[in-house]
This record gives structure tokens, sequence and C-alpha cells, in this order.
């Protein structure tokens, strides 16, 4: 790619971080797009970036704003941190400066993608842990893809506040409140018999608590404290993300029997980004995998993905054996408010809460 596709990559991305509510961080960006110069070992890498660098490639700003955040939350960099503190004040002198004097470990970080593991995504998955729990009354088989560090696989540990409603366990890890509209979920009382996930990078809660904060926006509060706590809880429940393809995984997961419960298959924007043929693999293995699912053993596959539309997220709901598709409504990509529908019909409505 050439300099001029790489700074429109870095302002295009502080456009979504300033529509996702990071001023800071949409400012560091469009900073870093004009300034940025040959003449490090850096900002060279970056302006002759090989790939595709924005969102539908390698997603450099946003490596580049990582590995800065790292050095925040790392102590490395005093200046940077003062900067970053101050939230009327311009961080892009501290950056370029903390550019030239950590290029090696800059460098490190720009090796591998951006890996967020965003807690309020939980929302939906608690609202749809109790839907069909109200629905069928069985216990939950979970099944993550693209889990991460497996925060949201833990989503029954979370409590939800939807409106007037609240939902979830008496001492929750945390608790999610989202502005709600829309449906009110129902009020049921989940249990989950088994969890397991996969990711092709998995994080470890615990080792790699650095890398899951330094992808969180500096300037968002509430993300970095849900995903410190959430880590916590990670590392101290001990959720299995194994290392691994998504597809080749669910092959081997959706071949296991689960008499009694009913197998809950989650991803959150992660499918979007998977290539056609994997997703088209993929939906065979679920309409093979559902032939087999019974009243007594169903299937259900949840979605939170982007479809094109600039207003969110696409939830969807695919059931087995009925193979019905319903629709869930749509989120915000980290979970700040939800239009959520229920899968079936309910008087309860929020009032734009």
């Amino acid at each position: 790619m050439t300099p001029a596709a790489v700074r429109a990559a870095f302002r295009r991305q502080s456009r979504a971080c300033a529509d996702m509510g990071s001023a800071q961080t949409a400012r560091l960006l469009a900073g870093l797009a004009d300034e940025l110069t040959h003449g490090n070992p850096v900002a060279d890498r970056i302006l002759g970036w090989a790939g595709n660098p924005g969102p539908e490639g390698a997603s450099v700003p946003l490596r580049l704003a990582g590995a800065l955040h790292a050095l925040v939350l790392t102590g490395a960099d005093g200046a940077l941190a003062r900067a970053y503190a101050d939230a009327g004040q311009d961080p892009l002198p501290a950056a370029l400066a903390a550019i030239e004097r950590h290029g090696e470990t800059i460098l490190r970080w720009l090796d591998n993608p951006p890996q967020t593991n965003e807690v309020g995504r939980s929302a939906v998955l608690i609202a749809a842990g109790h839907a069909l729990t109200q629905r069928f009354g069985l216990p939950l088989v979970l099944s993550e893809l693209g889990a991460s560090a497996g925060l949201n696989l833990i989503w029954d540990r979370y409590a939800l506040r939807a409106g007037v409603l609240r939902l979830g366990p008496v001492n929750p890890v945390l608790t999610l409140a989202p502005i709600w509209r829309g449906d009110l979920p129902p009020v049921a009382r989940p249990r989950v018999a088994g969890r397991a996930a996969v990711d092709l990078r998995p994080l470890d809660p615990a080792a790699d608590r650095i890398r899951l904060l330094a992808y969180v926006w500096a300037d968002q509060q509430d993300r970095l404290d849900r995903t410190r706590r959430a880590a916590e809880a990670a590392a101290a429940a001990g959720a299995r993300v194994d290392a691994g393809d998504a597809v080749d995984w669910l092959a081997g997961r959706l071949r296991q029997r689960h008499a009694g419960h009913l197998h809950l298959v989650f991803h959150t924007v992660v499918w979007q980004y998977l290539p056609a043929a994997a997703k088209a693999r993929g939906a065979e293995l679920f309409a093979l995998a559902g032939t087999i699912a019974t009243p007594e053993a169903p299937l259900a596959r949840l979605a939170m993905e982007g479809d094109g539309d600039p207003g969110g997220a696409r939830l969807t709901l695919e059931l087995w054996p009925d193979g019905r598709q319903l629709d869930l409504g749509r989120c915000d990509f980290h979970g700040r408010w939800v239009d959520w529908r229920n899968p079936w019909p309910s008087t309860a409505r929020a009032a734009n809460l």
C-alpha cells in the first residue's frame, strides 16, 4: 500500500473511534495520519505496509494505538502516561516522542493483530440465555467461536440491567447497563452445565492481561474496569479456550451429543471476518448438526455480526431441529446500547432506558 492509503486508514479509524465514543483515540489517530513521516523504523514500517492497513486487513492504526497504550499501562513511558491522563491535552506530541524512544517495543506490537475481548457484548448473551431458558427449560452447554481470552464465555456470572429489569446472579462479577430499547428480556435462571471455546490465538486472561487492556481505548475507563474484573474472573474460573481454526473446532464440537441440554453456539464480531469458504463450510456444519438435533437436545446459534449497516451489529438466533432463524434486533459493537426483540412474543417493553 502507498503512504497515502495508510494515512487514509488512520483517518478512517479515527472517525470510527469518534463514532464509538473515544475522542482521545480519534484525535491521536487523526494526528498520526498527518504527522507520521519516514525516518524512524516504526514510521517506515507503517507507511510502507505491504497489505491492507484498514479494518478489513491488518488494522494497522489499532496495532499502533494498542502499542502506545501498552507503554502507558506498563509504566514504560511517563510522559505519554501524563498526556493520556489529561483529557484536554493533545496526546500526539507525546505519542510521536514515544515512537522515537520505544521503537523496538512498538515494532513487536505491530507484528500481531489487535485482539479485543469486549465484555459489553455479554449483554445480548445474557438476554438470549434467559430467553432460551424460559423457552426450553434446559441447562445450557456453551460453545464460543473467536473467544479471545474467554471473557464472554462466563456471561452467566455477570448481571444485566435492562431498563427496569435486573437479570443475573445475586453477587455478579460485574453489572452491564447498556441503553436498552425495544422488548425487555424474560427473567429466567440459566444453568450452564458446560462451556468451551476456540480462538486462533487465545489469550490467557492472567498472563496476557496487558494485551487485553491495551486494545481498549485509553479514555474509556468503564470498558477498562469491566475488562479488568472480567479477566480476573475468567482466570479464576479456568474457562477453556482452545487454540485452533474456528470452523475445524466447530466440526468436532457439533459432533458431540448433549442429551437433556441445549447446545448454544455463539459468536460476536467474528464470523464476518472469516473467508467465504470457511463461512460456507460452517453453514453446512450447522445444517448437518441440525438434522440430528431433537426437542430434548436442541441446537441454537446466536450471532452478533456486522451486516454492512452502520447502525451497529445484527442479532440473529437460529434454532434446530425446526431450522428457524429469528431476528433479535441490533446492538452497538461494544454493547453500549441494545435494541432487543424477544424471539418469542412478550408484552414487556423498555422505554428507551
